[in-house]
C-alpha cells in the first residue's frame, strides 16, 4: 500500500471497467479499504476521488478513469443526498448542505456537498460505526470526571478535524453508561450513533427531525432532559438557549470553532453585543465547568497523529479570569499553569512532553505551540 501523499494507492473493483459504472455504495466501499486510517473522502471534478490519511491526501485509482468529471460529482453528490429535500433546496439557495449516509456495516460519513466553479464537489468525514472510548482516543484520563459533572456547560473546542465530535461522543457514551438520565442531542447532520444504556438517549437532526437548532432547542427544555449535547455553536442565539439551559440546571455538551480555552472566552463573549457582553461574561464564568481544546499533532514515527489537550476547568482563578477579563498576570493560561495540581493542562506544556519523549520531534512541536518562541527556549534550556 502507498504512503499517504505518495503513490496513488490502487483498489481493486471487481467486474468494474470505469468510474461512471461504479455504484456511489461500491466506490465509497472501495475508497475505505484503502487504508484502516482513511479520515475524508474527496470528490473534486478533474482530479482522481482521494482519500485523507493522517492528514495527507492520496488519490485512489479507478479502473479506466483517471479523474472524475463534472457528471460524476454531480451524480455522486445525488446519491449522497437522495431524497433531502431540505438540503437540496439549501444546496441551491446557499451552495452548500450537510446531509449524513452510511454503508451499513461499513461506516457512516458527515457529507457536506458545495458548488465550486460551477460544479458539485464533495468531502465526506468517516465517522466510525463503533463509538470512541476514552482509551481508544487517548483522552487524558481526568477528563473522565466530565462524567460526573451534574450541571453547567463543557465545551470541546479546536480546529476542524481536530476531534471534537469523537471526544464529544466518548463523553456522552461515558456519562450515558454510568447514568440514568435522559440524554437529548440536537446534530446538523447526526454522527455516532447513541444507542440507550443506562440513560434513554434521543438524537434529533436539523432538516430531518427539526427545522434548526434554536427551535430543536427552545423544545428542549420543556422535553425533560438531563443533559442536552449540540453538536456546535454557531451563532448567538444557540449560545443564548445552552446558556439558559445551563443556568436552569441541565448539563450542556457542545463544540466550538476555536484554537484554545482563551479564544473561546472571546469568541463567545464576542457573539453578544457590546451593552450584553459584561453581562455573558458574568453568566459563562458561572456556568461553565470545562473547556477542553484540542489539536492533532504528527507524530515522529509516521505512524498517525496523537491528540494534544489544554484542559480548563472552574474554579475561582478561572471564573474571575471569564468574568473580569484577562489581564496582565491574570490570563487564563496563567490560571491553567497554577492549577496543574487539580488536572488543568495546556498545549505547550503538553508538546514539551511529547517532544522530550521523542514521541514529537521538535519542529512538528513547535509548529504545532501556541508560543513557540517560548517553548523552544525552555526546551533549550533542558
Amino acid at each position: 500500500m502507498a504512503a499517504p501523499g505518495s503513490a496513488p494507492i490502487a483498489v481493486t473493483f471487481e467486474g468494474i471497467s470505469g468510474s461512471g459504472s461504479i455504484p456511489t455504495p461500491v466506490l465509497l466501499a472501495g475508497m475505505l479499504r484503502a487504508s484502516e486510517k482513511v479520515s475524508d473522502l474527496i470528490f473534486s471534478p478533474g482530479r482522481p476521488p482521494q482519500v485523507e490519511i493522517h492528514g495527507q491526501l492520496t488519490a485512489v485509482e479507478i479502473p479506466g478513469a483517471t479523474a472524475l468529471t463534472q457528471d460524476d460529482t454531480r451524480r455522486i453528490a445525488a446519491d449522497l443526498i437522495g431524497t433531502n429535500k431540505q438540503a437540496i433546496s439549501t444546496l441551491r439557495e446557499q451552495g452548500s448542505c450537510d446531509v449524513s449516509y452510511g454503508l451499513p456495516g461499513m461506516a457512516r460519513f458527515r457529507v457536506n456537498v458545495f458548488i465550486q466553479r460551477g460544479s458539485c464537489a464533495i468531502v465526506m468525514r468517516v465517522i466510525p460505526t463503533t463509538l470512541p472510548s476514552f482509551a481508544s482516543l487517548r483522552l487524558p484520563a481526568q477528563l473522565s470526571e466530565v462524567a460526573q459533572v451534574r450541571n453547567g456547560i463543557v465545551l470541546v473546542t479546536g480546529g476542524s478535524g481536530a476531534g471534537k465530535s469523537s471526544t464529544l461522543a466518548a463523553l456522552l457514551d461515558r456519562i450515558n453508561s454510568e447514568h440514568c438520565y435522559h440524554i437529548l442531542t440536537v446534530e446538523d447532520p447526526i454522527e455516532f450513533l447513541h444507542n440507550h444504556k443506562k440513560s434513554t438517549v434521543h438524537q434529533r437532526e436539523v432538516h430531518s427531525d427539526t427545522p434548526n437548532f434554536a427551535l430543536a432547542l427552545r423544545a428542549a427544555l420543556r422535553q425533560a432532559p438531563r443533559v442536552i449535547m449540540v453538536g456546535e455553536i454557531r451563532d448567538r442565539e444557540t449560545m443564548e438557549i445552552l446558556l439558559e439551559a445551563a443556568e436552569n440546571g441541565h448539563l450542556v455538551l457542545s463544540s466550538m470553532n476555536t484554537v484554545d480555552a482563551s479564544k473561546t472566552v472571546e469568541r463567545i463573549v464576542g457573539t453578544f453585543s457590546p451593552p450584553e457582553q459584561q453581562s455573558v461574561r458574568e453568566r459563562f464564568a458561572k456556568t461553565f465547568r470545562y473547556i477542553i481544546a484540542q489539536r492533532l499533532v504528527p507524530r515522529t514515527d509516521s505512524s498517525g497523529r496523537i491528540a494534544v489537550a489544554e484542559i480548563l476547568k472552574s474554579n475561582s482563578r478561572t471564573r474571575d479570569c471569564v468574568e473580569q477579563g484577562e489581564r496582565p498576570g491574570r490570563t487564563l493560561l496563567d490560571a491553567i499553569k497554577a492549577s496543574e495540581n487539580e488536572g488543568m493542562q495546556h498545549f505547550d506544556g503538553e508538546i514539551a512532553k511529547l517532544v522530550r519523549s521523542g514521541v514529537v520531534d521538535l519542529e512538528t512541536g513547535l509548529c504545532f505551540a501556541s508560543n513557540a518562541s517560548v517553548l523552544g527556549q525552555e526546551l533549550a534550556r533542558n
